[in-house]
C-alpha cells in the first residue's frame, strides 16, 4: 500500500517519517519550502504537487492546518475524479462540522472519508504512541487499523464522521484550561515570593496535579519558549473552534472566551510561533525576554 502524506510541519512530518520507519511506501506533499526541505533531509519521497501525491497512492493522510487548508489542497485544484477508490484520513483538528462536510465531498467523488485526530507531541509521533480517536465508518476504521497501529498503541473507534473531531476539541480545550490555571496559580505564588519548589511538592501530592505541570514548569521559570512542540496559535486556532462549537451547542462560553482572549494577547505580544505554554506571560505580565 502506498501512502501520501499531504501536510509535512511539525506533526505531519513525524508522522510521514514514522511510517516509512515502520516500512511504509510513504510519498510527502508540503506547501512551505522549509519543511520540504526538512522532509528531504529525513529521506521522504516527495511529490511536486498535491495531485501528484494523491494520484500515486491508495490512502492519503491529511495533516494540514486547518479546513481551508483542506479545501484548497484537495478541492481547489485536484480533479474530482482523483478520489475516487481511495482513502482519505484527516488527522488535523477542525471543527465537527467541517470534518462532516469533508466527508460528504470526499465520498461524493468515489472516496472514502476516515477521521482520525490524534493527541500527542513530537515525541509520541516518533514512538508511535499517539492518542488516536476515529471516526467515520467502522468497517473503514477496521481496515485501516494496520496504519493507524503504526502511530497509536491503542487506536479508538469514536463512533460517527465529526465525533471523534468534537473529542480532538473537548482535549485541546483542557490543553488551554490546564495551562492558564496553572500558569496564573505559578504567577501568584512566585508574586508572593513562595518557595516553588514547595508549592510543587503539595501540589504533587495533591488531587489537582496534572503530569503537564511538571513538563511545561522550566519554560515557565525560565521564561524560554523556543522549540515548540505546538505552537500557541495553533492552541488559540483550536479554543477558537471550540468556542464556535460549544456557543452552536448552547454551551456557556464564558470561560473559553476568556481563554481566547488570553491567547490572542499573547499572539499579540509576538509568542504566536513559541510554545502555548507562553500564556504565562500573558497571564503574569512580567516583563521578560520571549526565549
Amino acid at each position: 500500500m502506498k501512502i501520501s502524506v499531504l501536510g509535512l510541519g511539525l506533526m505531519g512530518g513525524e508522522i510521514a517519517v514514522r511510517l516509512q520507519r515502520q516500512g511504509r511506501e510513504v510519498i510527502g506533499w508540503n506547501r512551505g519550502a522549509a519543511h520540504r526541505e526538512a522532509a528531504a533531509q529525513q529521506r521522504l519521497n516527495l511529490a511536486a504537487t498535491p495531485a501528484e501525491a494523491v494520484v500515486a497512492s491508495d490512502l492519503i493522510v491529511l495533516v494540514l492546518s486547518d479546513a481551508n487548508a483542506i479545501e484548497q489542497t484537495l478541492f481547489a485544484h485536484l480533479d474530482p475524479s482523483a478520489m475516487a477508490g481511495r482513502t482519505f484520513i484527516q488527522m488535523g483538528t477542525i471543527a465537527p462540522g467541517e470534518s462532516r462536510e469533508i466527508a460528504k465531498r470526499v465520498e461524493g467523488r468515489g472516496g472514502d472519508y476516515l477521521e482520525a485526530p490524534v493527541l500527542g507531541s513530537l515525541p509520541e509521533a516518533r514512538e508511535g504512541a499517539l492518542i488516536l480517536m476515529a471516526g467515520g465508518d467502522r468497517g473503514l476504521y477496521e481496515r485501516s487499523l494496520p496504519v493507524l497501529k503504526d502511530l497509536s498503541a491503542n487506536p479508538q473507534w469514536i463512533g460517527a464522521v465529526g465525533q471523534a473531531a468534537a473529542l480532538k476539541l473537548a482535549m485541546n480545550q483542557l490543553i488551554a484550561g490546564l495551562t492558564s490555571s496553572f500558569a496564573l496559580s505559578l504567577a501568584l505564588v512566585r508574586r508572593e515570593g513562595i518557595d516553588v519548589d514547595q508549592f510543587m511538592g503539595l501540589l504533587r501530592g495533591s488531587a489537582l496535579y496534572a503530569k503537564t505541570f511538571d513538563k511545561k514548569l522550566d519554560r515557565y521559570l525560565s521564561h524560554a519558549y523556543g522549540d515548540a512542540n505546538f505552537p500557541l496559535k495553533h492552541l488559540r486556532k483550536d479554543v477558537r473552534l471550540f468556542q464556535q462549537v460549544a456557543e452552536e451547542r448552547g454551551l456557556d462560553i464564558t470561560l473559553i472566551a476568556a481563554m481566547e482572549r488570553i491567547c490572542a494577547r499573547a499572539e499579540a505580544a509576538g509568542l504566536g510561533d513559541k510554545d502555548y505554554s507562553a500564556l504565562y506571560e500573558a497571564l503574569s505580565r512580567e516583563p521578560s525576554p520571549q526565549g
